[in-house]
């Protein structure tokens, strides 16, 4: 019988971020008595190469380190490298740089000089922490059920974990990503998630609102205060009350209403158009948008002062094409998904299709995706979906089975069969209209559903399915 092997925690590392040495050589002395591998570095890029290993379970960060800017450096930490235990040590403490690196998520704040009683129990008790997340992310996690956002490679698992630590307070959010990747999803998953989850989310789309009216719809209006304003309306900020208000777009809000809008942040109060009385309000913002704001801002698009006070937590979401292992998993969500909603079987996909779908580029990210699977799934005859199911664009980046010129062709006597004839001119065709399977239907005279039961046949006698149809050979006379 094979022995079995135990399971060894893997060796904790603490790293000192400090150029003052002293850190060092206390932190060297307690390694013996803590069981912990040490590592050094006296400035920032040094500090974020040994991050980048992903070993690193307790940093020791001092505030004057070479190259960190302030606690930016901390927030950059924070949001790249979640899981790692940040305990900041300072020359010059202050109450309020102590709450702002709380507030940003370190373990702990301790000035210098460093009490070698006290920076031990930090470090074990940052040690301990570091365990208990480690225990937890053994157990397998569905990330359907998880927020509702379906994906386990790396990059979404950084993304849980911000989500997890942004879910725990109030702070404005920005949501960074292209089109279709999921930025409503995520603001969902903060606020259904957090201290407010019993109050309501209310989405706006900033894009889809007309400019004349966006700023009654986020602060309300009085009777009267413009032209078909018959009554009374309390704005969306206002219907917010206590929950969260999604910003979906927020590059698009024009800038005269920009100027309002951070006015209602800073002040906590809006005025209704109409309205000489002020109304205070108790909400979460969340700020999506596809745009570069930064660019905005330096071309006069977006308010420097409403950015600022929107980024204090940014949340950057991955591309599709950066996540292509994740498309499995997503389309048996969308799979199962679909066949609950109409009440009927769930169809399934074929290998052969999955891999076809990971050679695209998704310039429209998840979105597409799913756009694409319930397409096939309405359109598609069988009850599992190949890749002549998808649109043309899909079948284009797929190495179609086709016979080269170095295959002997099986051949009866000096003839032949039709079957193979009509298979390289099928075959061809699609190939020389680039996938476009209706252009190639037209090219042989043929209708298109033929044509999609003679590749469906092909690629099931490719994998094997099926055996290569055959004419009989001729008789002799």
């Amino acid at each position: 019988m094979k022995p079995s092997v135990p399971h060894t925690e893997p060796v904790s590392e603490l790293l000192v971020a400090d150029a003052d040495l002293k850190s060092v050589e206390l932190c060297r002395d307690l390694v013996g008595t803590t069981g912990l591998t040490l590592r050094a570095t006296q400035d920032s890029e040094m500090t974020l190469d040994v991050l980048e290993s992903g070993l690193v379970d307790v940093l020791l960060l001092s505030e004057e380190l070479p190259g960190a800017s302030d606690l930016e450096f901390l927030r950059h930490i924070q949001y790249w490298y979640p899981e790692t235990q940040v305990i900041m040590i300072s020359d010059h403490p202050s109450y309020a740089s102590a709450v702002q690196a709380t507030k940003l998520g370190a373990f702990d704040y301790i000035p210098k000089p460093l009490d070698r009683t006290l920076l031990e129990a930090t470090i074990e008790r940052a040690m301990e922490h570091r365990r208990m997340g480690r225990l937890a992310l053994r157990e397998p996690i569905d990330a359907e059920a998880a927020y509702g956002i379906v994906g386990k490679t790396a990059v979404m698992w950084k993304l849980y974990k911000v989500i997890e630590k942004v879910s725990a307070n109030i702070h404005p959010v920005l949501i960074l990503g292209e089109s279709g990747t999921g930025k409503e999803l995520v603001a969902r998953a903060i606020h259904f998630s957090g201290v407010r989850r019993e109050r309501a989310f209310i989405p706006v789309d900033c894009g889809a609102l007309v400019p004349t009216l966006l700023e009654s719809e986020l602060f309300g209006h009085e009777k009267g205060a413009f032209t078909g304003a018959e009554r009374a309306k309390d704005g969306l900020l206002r219907i917010a009350e206590g929950g969260t208000v999604f910003l979906d777009e927020i590059g698009e809000l024009p800038v005269e209403v920009q100027g309002k809008l951070l006015r209602a942040l800073q002040e906590k109060e809006i005025r209704p158009v109409g309205s000489t009385k002020r109304i205070r309000i108790d909400v979460r913002v969340i700020a999506a948008t596809n745009r570069d704001l930064e660019v905005e801002v330096s071309n006069g698009r977006f308010r420097k002062d409403l950015y600022f006070r929107l980024n204090v937590v940014t949340l950057k979401l991955p591309r599709l094409r950066d996540r292509m292992d994740d498309i499995e998993d997503l389309v048996n969500a969308f799979l199962d998904r679909i066949a609950k909603g109409a009440g009927q079987p769930r169809k399934k996909i074929s290998r052969e299709a999955v891999r076809m779908l990971k050679t695209y580029s998704w310039p429209g990210n998840v979105r597409e995706l799913e756009n694409f699977i319930e397409r096939a799934v309405a359109l598609g005859t069988g009850d599992t979906l190949e890749p002549i199911d998808f649109p043309s664009q899909l079948s284009a980046h797929m190495n179609l089975p086709r016979l080269s010129t170095s295959e002997p062709a099986r051949r009866m006597g000096r003839v032949l069969p039709i079957a193979e004839v009509e298979r390289h001119a099928i075959l061809n065709a699609v190939a020389e209209a680039k996938g476009d399977k209706l252009l190639a239907a037209r090219m042989l005279g043929i209708g298109k559903t033929t044509l999609y039961r003679k590749l469906r046949q092909y690629e099931s006698q490719r994998l094997g399915h099926l055996p290569t149809p055959i004419s009989p050979a001729p008789t002799a006379s």
